[in-house]
């Protein structure tokens, strides 16, 4: 006796026919259930996607794996890279009197949420730590929101080079223009590395 059939033989399992019929129905549960397991994510309450390949995916996913997700229906494969999410952490309230303290107050009067204000916070973060006078001297990028150049930002006032509040409206001018909300901003920056 070889292979399968010695694993199964009463004298080594002991109760062979449950344990077989136990490993059958085991195999039956996950052909049922599909052939590909995908990686672990938690759909957030939101929406759903619109249908992709005949699946319905969620939108706002986290705890996505890194591998890229295959689906197989009615013959056709179709394999989906994983989707970058950009999640940006909470930035908790500002200092008052701050530059930070002013973007918020901005982002709030434009209607957008406090987690469009986390986006907006992780990306000056890093573009500028949010100082009004930071200057890159290889691109000549100038200010809070890293203007290029950053006479831009003379189009929002005159006083554009020491003013934080004259270089966060025109950043977020910029931004949604450009990218819609300061999130679509951050996510563009997280995949491109800049924005």
């Amino acid at each position: 006796m070889t292979g399968i059939a010695r694993l199964f033989a009463p004298e080594r399992v002991g109760s062979g026919r449950r344990t077989l019929l136990s490993v059958l129905a085991s195999l039956a549960v996950l052909g049922f259930a599909g052939v590909t397991v995908l990686p672990l994510a938690v759909a957030l309450p939101s929406t759903a996607a619109p249908e992709r390949g005949g699946v319905e995916v969620a939108q706002d996913l986290v705890g996505i794996d890194s591998a890229a997700v295959t689906v197989v229906r009615d013959g056709y494969t179709v394999t989906d890279p994983p989707p970058k999410i950009a999640v940006a952490p909470a930035a908790g309230v500002p200092d008052p009197g701050t530059a930070k303290a002013i973007g918020l107050q901005m982002v709030l009067d434009r209607g957008w949420s406090v987690s469009e204000y986390d986006c907006l916070a992780a990306l000056w973060d890093r573009e500028s730590h949010w100082n009004v006078y930071a200057y890159n001297g290889s691109s000549g990028a100038y200010g809070i929101p890293q203007a290029l150049p950053g006479e831009k930002m003379a189009s929002a006032g005159a006083d554009w080079q020491t003013n934080p509040a004259t270089q966060i409206a025109w950043g977020l001018g910029y931004i949604s223009a450009r990218y819609g909300t300061p999130c679509g901003a951050w996510e563009h920056s997280e995949s491109e590395n800049w924005y």
